[in-house]
């Protein structure tokens, strides 16, 4: 077992143009002086990195890492969330995406794929270059609009769905393994990866890519009603990155799972700070040091209610209360007999 580093702190939600949050090195000194140990930075924003220098030039790389080292902090991984979003999108969705890529691609999906890969690319050297050994991301949909099956899928749909995304991530994950960087793919609605089963058979598809892992992040399970501790069970090892992130799912006799085109304030399922949803996160905690999770505990914090200046000192202290000093020995060792082979053969009789 190994115990999990943490308070980690997810940067994304916290960006902003106003000091502290609008350089790395002032928002990194904000998280290290509320308790945070490491960051996670999201690629895409220029405010923190340049990603493509971070790829091709080793000095600024270790400027990088230096800046936040000097504020008290280290950098857990880097993220593509909207990158890789772009890898893979429904013309359904090309417009809606527009805001995720250069002005100049506006409405270009061809375009805006191919620039989201080679951002990936990118962010496999970017990763190698800063020391880091894993990276977070979305897989994107090519099927999330036939999620509920009506009208009924064609025939093959889904398997030709996903030799696609396939196709599109394997150059992907090749990049990764030859940076030493494990991909996780964070599973969230709105992906075509989004549970255990569409993992399943996207890795089929990619031949169980050793770089394809999984970010895992309770939330969106709960969202779906999906028992997120036995999911841990089931994929473990595969499970290379941690979001701490709460949520609550609240039917009603006039809305589930699927929100009523409600706003975030008033759907059934939502995200809440750590500490006011229904994430069991002691079992979590539990079930990750028990297979020994070797990585970082990084506060997402999305909340409609609460301000996000105070779920960030409230998640750090709540994480560094649930991570668990794992043992070195156990419990019962002051009644050990010790190994003698001749006392082992005399109890079983042999």
């Amino acid at each position: 077992m190994k115990t999990i580093k943490g308070p980690a702190l997810f940067l994304a939600q916290f960006a902003d143009d106003q000091a502290p949050f609008n350089s790395l090195k002032s928002i990194c000194e904000w998280a290290a002086s509320i308790g945070y140990k490491a960051v996670q930075i999201p690629s895409w924003d220029g405010r923190f990195m340049d990603l493509k220098k971070a790829a091709e030039d080793q000095d600024y790389a270790d400027e990088i890492k230096k800046t936040a080292e000097t504020a008290g902090v280290v950098i857990s991984e880097l993220s593509t969330h909207l990158q890789g979003q772009l890898v893979a999108v429904n013309p359904a969705y090309n417009e809606l995406f527009d805001a995720f890529a250069p002005e100049e691609l506006k409405g270009d999906l061809e375009g805006k794929s191919a620039w989201a890969t080679q951002q990936l690319m990118y962010a496999a050297k970017a990763s190698k270059n800063l020391g880091l050994t894993k990276h977070g991301t979305f897989s994107g949909a090519l099927m999330w609009h036939t999620v509920y099956p009506w009208p009924q899928r064609p025939a093959g749909l889904v398997d030709a769905g996903f030799e696609e995304l396939a196709k599109r991530w394997t150059p992907i994950l090749d990049e990764f393994d030859k940076n030493g960087v494990d991909l996780c793919y964070e599973l969230h609605p709105g992906e075509d990866l989004h549970d255990g089963v569409t993992f399943e058979m996207f890795l089929e598809k990619v031949n169980h890519h050793p770089r394809a892992n999984i970010l895992y992040d309770p939330s969106h399970f709960v969202l779906q009603c999906l028992d997120y501790v036995q999911f841990i069970d089931f994929y473990h090892d595969r499970i290379k990155m941690f979001h701490v992130k709460d949520a609550e799912f609240n039917p009603t006799g006039k809305q589930g799972v699927y929100g009523g085109y409600q706003s975030w304030i008033n759907r059934a399922g939502r995200f809440r700070s750590l500490g006011d949803g229904q994430v069991d996160f002691n079992a979590i905690f539990s079930k990750l040091s028990q297979y020994g999770f070797d990585g970082w505990a990084v506060l997402e914090w999305e909340c409609a209610i609460k301000h996000p200046e105070a779920g960030a000192i409230e998640g750090a202290k709540f994480i560094s209360e649930k991570i668990i000093r794992v043992t070195e020995k156990t419990f019962d060792d002051f009644a050990s007999a010790g190994t003698d082979d001749a006392l082992n053969k005399k109890v079983l009789g042999i």
